[in-house]
C-alpha cells in the first residue's frame, strides 16, 4: 500500500502542474480570454481541462504506474527503483511543462494547441534554434517559472515510506524476509490496488466509464466553450500531441446519403457554364502576379481600418494604403488557415485548412494542381520566389507540386547578388528580395504567372539595421516590421512600374495569415482571421471596395474568372467578383470548429451542431443568437462544404 499511496500522492502533483501551466496559458494570453470571461465559466473550463489532464498524465505516466505497484517495496527492489522512477516522474513532467509554456508563447500566432504537424512542418529549418533562444531570452520570467517548478517536482516528490522489516542494509541479506506474512500482505493488497487501478486507467484514458464512450479528442474541448478560441484553454499540449500521433486526419461524414444531393448543394468543380460571359469570350492572356506577405493581417492596414479607433486609426502601411486607392477590395475578407503553410493551398490552390494543414496530410500526396499548374497549361512560364533557404517549409517541393517550373529562393538570390542580404534568421530581407523578384519577372517571357512569399514581418521581428531609426519600436513589437514592408512592396511597385509588362499583369496581394493584434475586434474567433485581399489592375486603377465576403480560396476563381478562363477546375472557393453578395461566403476551421461567413452572419459548427450563430455587425462577437432559425440553410451549405472537402481529400478526387 505504501507504494500506491506514494503513487498517488505523485500523480496529484503531476494534477498540479498541469493546472499551473493551464493558469500560466490564461494570463499570458489573456486578451484572447477575456472577453465574456467570468468565474464560473473559467472554472467550467479549467473542470473539463482536467479530463484531457488525465488523459494525458495517465498516457504519459503508465510506466511509472507499473513500476510503483508491481515492483514490491522491498529495500533491495526500492534502492534500484525509486531512482528510476523519480528520475522518470521528473522527466515527463517537466517535458510536459516545457511544451505546455511553449505553448503559452505559441498560441498568439496559431490560435490552437500544437499536434505533431508541427514536427513537419519546421522539419527542413536551420534557424530554430536561433528563435527558441530568442523566446528564451524574451519569456525569461517563464523560464525561471520552469525551473522553479522542476524544484518544487524534485523537492515534494512522495517516495514510499519504509518498515522496520525493510531498513535492513544492503549487506543484511533481507531476502529471507520476503516470505514474511506482513510482506506477502502488503504486495497482495498492492497488487489488487493495480487490478482495481487498471479499469480506472482504461477508463482516465478514453474519457469514461461507458461503452458508448469513445476515447475522447481534441475536439470534445468545445463541450466547455462558449468561443472556439477557448478550446486551447481547455486542452494541454501533451494531450494534443498525443492524440494526433498517426491519426486519420480527414473523416468522411454522412451528412448526405445521395451525391446528387451533395453535388446540387456544393460542388467545387467550375464548369464554362457556370458564367455565359466566361464561355463566349476569349481568354485574356495577362500576366498573373500574386505577392503573399508574411503575417500581413487586415488589422494593420489603414485603409482597410477607417472605422476603428474611433475613426483616427492610421495604420502601418502607408504604401499599401495608397495601392488599395486604385485597387479592388473586400468589406469583409479572411484567410483560411492561421499558418504560413495553411496560406500556400488556399491561396494558390483554393484548397482550405480543414482540421490539419494541407500539406502535412497524406492527402497532399493526391493529384491536383493550383493557379500556376492551370496557367501553364494556357502557355504561361511561372515561377515561385520565396527568400528562404530552398527547402524551407517544403514550399520548393509544393510550388513544383502544383506546377511551378521555376523556383527562386535564397540560393538562387545569393548566387546573383551576394551574401550580404540575409537577415540572419529566416531569408532575405523583403527590400532586395521583391527586387529581385521584378529583375526576375523582367527577364521572363509574357505571359507569366508568378507568386512571391515575403518573410522579414516574421518572428524574431526585426528590420534591417539600416532602417532601425527610420522604424522604431512602436505599439506590437512586429508594427516596425510591417511598416518596413510595407515601404518595400511600395517600392516593388515603383520598379514594377517602369516595366514593359506591368500594365498587362493583375495583381493580388493578400497575407498568408493574420499575426499579432491589439485591437478587440481582431482577437475575437473571426477577428483572428482578417487577412487583406486586394486586386490591383494597373489598366483599370479606379479603387472600388465591394461590399462582399471574400476568402483566400476565392483568389484562384476570381483571377481566372478575370482572364475569361473557360475550361473546367477545381477550387474549393468562388469567382467572388462574378458571385452575387448573397451567395459570397467564408469558412475556416479552428479548434475543431467551423466558422462559416455568409448574409450577414457567423455561423460556428462543431461537426455535429451549431454552437454559435452571430451578425457580422457584432463584431466582438457578444451576442449568440443560436435561437435564430436563420442558421439552418447556412449550416445545410457548410455540411455540403465538409463532406464534400473530406469525400475528395480520401477519395482523391481534387481535379475536375
Amino acid at each position: 500500500m505504501r507504494n500506491a499511496i506514494a503513487t498517488l500522492c505523485n500523480l496529484l502533483l503531476a494534477y498540479a502542474v498541469y493546472m499551473l501551466a493551464r493558469i500560466v496559458f490564461l494570463l499570458e494570453n489573456y486578451s484572447y480570454f477575456s472577453q465574456g470571461l467570468t468565474f464560473s465559466h473559467l472554472m467550467e473550463m479549467f473542470g473539463g481541462g482536467l479530463m484531457f489532464d488525465t488523459t494525458a498524465i495517465l498516457v504519459t505516466h503508465i510506466p511509472y504506474i507499473l513500476f510503483m505497484l508491481i515492483i514490491p517495496s522491498n529495500y533491495h527492489f526500492s534502492f534500484i527503483t525509486s531512482r528510476l522512477t523519480k528520475y522518470y516522474f521528473l522527466a515527463v513532467n517537466a517535458i510536459a511543462l516545457a511544451v505546455n509554456l511553449a505553448d503559452a508563447v505559441y498560441f498568439q500566432y496559431t490560435m490552437r494547441r500544437t499536434t505533431t504537424t508541427v514536427f513537419s512542418e519546421f522539419q527542413n529549418e536551420g534557424n530554430l534554434g536561433s528563435i527558441i533562444g530568442t523566446e528564451f531570452i524574451n519569456h525569461w520570467y517563464l523560464v525561471l517559472f520552469f525551473a522553479a517548478t522542476v524544484w518544487l517536482l524534485w523537492k515534494l516528490y512522495v517516495h514510499p515510506s519504509q518498515s522496520s522489516i525493510f531498513t535492513a542494509r544492503p549487506h543484511s541479506k533481507p531476502w529471507s524476509k520476503i516470505f514474511h506474512f506482513s510482506f506477502v500482505k502488503d504486495y497482495v493488497l498492492q497488487l489488487l490496488v493495480l487490478a482495481v487501478s487498471v479499469p480506472l486507467i482504461i477508463a482516465g484514458i478514453r474519457g469514461g466509464f461507458t461503452t458508448a464512450v469513445r476515447p475522447i479528442t481534441i475536439s470534445n474541448a468545445n463541450q466547455y466553450v462558449n468561443r472556439p478560441i477557448e478550446a486551447a484553454l481547455v486542452l494541454n499540449t501533451p494531450f494534443t500531441l498525443y492524440r494526433s500521433i498517426g491519426k486519420n486526419v480527414f473523416t468522411v461524414p454522412a451528412y448526405f446519403q445521395d451525391a446528387k444531393e451533395l453535388e446540387a448543394v456544393y460542388t467545387p468543380i467550375h464548369n464554362a457554364q457556370d458564367s455565359t460571359l466566361h464561355a463566349q469570350s476569349v481568354m485574356l492572356k495577362k500576366n498573373v502576379v500574386v505577392l503573399i506577405v508574411e503575417s500581413f493581417g487586415r488589422e494593420y492596414i489603414g485603409a482597410l481600418n477607417k472605422t476603428l479607433d474611433g475613426g483616427n486609426y492610421k495604420g502601418y502601411t502607408p504604401c499599401v494604403d495608397t495601392l488599395i486607392s486604385h485597387s479592388t477590395t473586400f468589406t469583409h475578407s479572411y484567410c483560411n488557415g492561421r499558418k504560413s503553410i495553411d496560406g500556400m493551398p488556399s491561396i494558390l490552390c483554393s484548397i482550405p485548412m480543414f482540421v490539419e494543414p494541407f500539406i502535412l496530410t497524406p492527402s497532399s500526396m493526391n493529384d491536383y494542381t493550383g493557379l500556376a499548374g492551370i496557367l501553364s497549361a494556357e502557355g504561361y512560364q511561372t515561377a515561385f520566389f520565396h527568400g528562404a533557404q530552398n527547402g524551407s517549409m517544403g514550399f520548393e517541393a509544393f510550388a513544383r507540386k502544383t506546377g511551378f517550373q521555376h523556383y527562386y529562393g535564397r540560393t538562387e538570390y545569393e548566387a546573383a547578388h551576394g551574401t550580404d542580404d540575409f537577415d540572419g534568421t529566416w531569408a532575405i530581407w523583403d527590400e532586395p528580395f521583391l527586387q529581385y523578384y521584378v529583375e526576375e519577372m523582367s527577364r521572363m517571357q509574357q505571359p507569366f504567372m508568378t507568386a512571391v512569399f515575403t518573410a522579414s514581418s516574421h518572428h524574431p521581428f526585426v528590420v534591417p539595421e539600416k532602417y532601425a531609426k527610420q522604424f522604431p519600436e512602436e505599439g506590437l513589437e512586429i508594427h516596425k516590421c510591417i511598416r518596413y514592408t510595407d515601404q518595400a512592396i511600395g517600392r516593388f511597385f515603383q520598379t514594377a512600374s517602369r516595366q514593359p509588362w506591368f500594365k498587362n499583369t493583375i495583381f493580388v496581394l493578400t497575407s498568408d495569415h493574420t499575426n499579432m493584434s491589439d485591437h478587440a475586434y481582431y482577437q475575437t474567433d473571426l477577428g483572428g482571421f482578417c487577412s487583406p485581399i486586394i486586386i490591383y489592375d494597373p489598366s483599370q486603377p479606379e479603387g472600388n471596395m465591394v461590399d462582399k465576403v471574400a476568402q483566400q480560396i476565392d483568389i484562384l476563381p476570381t483571377v481566372l474568372g478575370l482572364l475569361n478562363y473557360h475550361k473546367p477546375y477545381f477550387a474549393f472557393g468562388i469567382d467572388v467578383l462574378n458571385t452575387p453578395a448573397e451567395d459570397c461566403w467564408a469558412v475556416n476551421y479552428m479548434n475543431g470548429t467551423y466558422q462559416y461567413v455568409q448574409n450577414g452572419y457567423i455561423l460556428q459548427f462543431d461537426g455535429n451542431k451549431t454552437k454559435g450563430f452571430y451578425a457580422l455587425s457584432d463584431s466582438l462577437m457578444q451576442h449568440n443568437l443560436i435561437e435564430n432559425s436563420q442558421f439552418n440553410a447556412m449550416e445545410f451549405r457548410l455540411k455540403a462544404i465538409v463532406q464534400q472537402y473530406m469525400e475528395r481529400m480520401t477519395q482523391n478526387r481534387l481535379v475536375p
